[in-house]
C-alpha cells in the first residue's frame, strides 16, 4: 500500500527532473523549428516578419535558383573533403602512437591541442598560414620553387582552404574518442592475436579496427553533421568567395538572412529546412548501411 501510495509522487518528482530539459528543447529546437517551418510558408516584408502565405512556393523558387545546384555540390564536396581526412587522419594517428614509439603522451597531448581551440581562433591561425604574402604556405613552397598560391581567392582552390581548417580542429576530438576506444579494448584480445603471428598492419586490420568500428561509426555521424553545419571557418577566410566557390547550404542561408543588408527569412527558412532534411537522410543513410559493419562488443 506504501508503494501505490508513493507513485504519484515519484511520477511527479521525475517530470520535475525532466522540466528544465525539456524546456531547453523546446525553447531552443522545437520552437526555432517550428518557426523556420512557418517562415518558409510565406514572403518577407522589408523588416524580414512574415508576410502573405506562399504555400511551397520559396521551395520551388530555390530549387529552379541558377546557383542553389552548386550551393549543394560545394556542400558535398566540403562535407566529402572534411569527414573522411578527419576521421582516417585521426585513426592513422592513434594507431602510430599504439605503436609503441617513445613520448606516446606528449604525441597524444600534441595531437589533442586543436579540441581546445575555437573555430574563430583556428580561422584566423590559417588565415595567417593562407597569406600569399607572408604565410607559412607560401614560404614551404617557396623553399621548393614553386611560385605563390592564392588559397583564398582562387575558385579552383579555396575550398580546400576551410576544408583543412576544420580537418585540424576536428582532428583532436577524434584522436580522443579513438584513444579512448583503443583503451577499452581487452589486453587480452591484442596478446592473443599477438601470439597467433598478427603484428603491424594485420594485428590492426584484423583486431583493432574491428574493435574501434563504433567509435568509427559514431565519428563519421558526427563529423558529417559538423560539416554540414560548419559556418565560422568560411566565413572567417572566404567569406562564401571566391565566385561564391565556398557557400555552402549553411552560409547560403546568412547571405539569404542577414548579410548585405538582405532580410529574406522566408527563402533562408525554407533553404534551412533543406539541410534539416539532408542532415536526417544522411544519418539515416549512415545508419542503414555502415551500422551493420560495427562490431558491439
Amino acid at each position: 500500500m506504501a508503494g501505490v501510495g508513493t507513485r504519484p509522487r515519484e511520477q511527479l518528482l521525475a517530470w520535475a527532473f525532466l522540466l528544465p530539459s525539456a524546456a531547453v528543447f523546446a525553447l531552443f529546437v522545437f520552437w526555432p523549428l517550428g518557426r523556420s517551418l512557418y517562415l518558409s510558408a510565406h514572403g518577407s516584408d522589408l523588416f524580414g516578419g512574415a508576410g502573405r502565405f506562399t504555400g511551397l512556393d520559396n521551395y520551388r523558387d530555390l530549387f529552379v535558383a541558377d546557383g542553389f545546384g552548386k550551393v549543394l555540390v560545394t556542400t558535398a564536396l566540403f562535407t566529402l573533403l572534411t569527414v573522411l581526412p578527419s576521421v582516417a587522419g585521426a585513426l592513422l594517428v592513434v594507431l602510430l602512437l599504439e605503436a609503441r614509439i617513445r613520448a606516446t603522451r606528449w604525441f597524444r597531448t600534441a595531437f589533442a591541442l586543436p579540441f581546445a581551440f575555437s573555430v574563430a581562433t583556428a580561422s584566423v591561425v590559417f588565415a595567417i598560414i593562407y597569406n600569399p604574402a607572408i604565410g607559412v604556405a607560401n614560404g614551404l613552397l617557396g623553399q621548393v620553387g614553386i611560385d605563390r598560391v592564392q588559397w583564398l581567392t582562387d575558385p579552383d582552390i579555396a575550398l580546400p582552404a576551410p576544408c583543412a581548417t576544420t580537418v585540424w580542429m576536428s582532428l583532436g576530438y577524434n584522436v580522443l574518442v579513438l584513444s579512448a576506444g583503443i583503451g577499452a579494448i581487452p589486453p587480452e584480445v591484442v596478446e592473443a592475436a599477438r601470439l597467433d603471428g598478427a603484428t603491424g598492419l594485420a594485428l590492426a586490420r584484423r583486431i583493432t579496427v574491428p574493435l574501434l568500428s563504433p567509435q568509427l561509426f559514431f565519428l563519421v555521424v558526427v563529423t558529417t553533421i559538423h560539416a554540414l553545419q560548419s559556418f565560422g571557418q568560411i566565413h572567417i577566410l572566404t567569406k562564401g568567395g571566391p565566385d561564391r566557390a565556398t557557400t555552402t547550404l549553411v552560409y547560403s542561408i546568412y547571405t539569404e538572412a542577414f548579410a548585405y543588408g538582405s532580410s529574406d527569412y522566408g527563402a533562408a527558412s525554407a533553404q534551412a529546412v533543406v539541410l534539416l532534411v539532408i542532415v536526417l537522410a544522411c544519418t539515416l543513410v549512415q545508419f542503414r548501411v555502415l551500422e551493420r559493419r560495427v562490431h558491439y562488443r
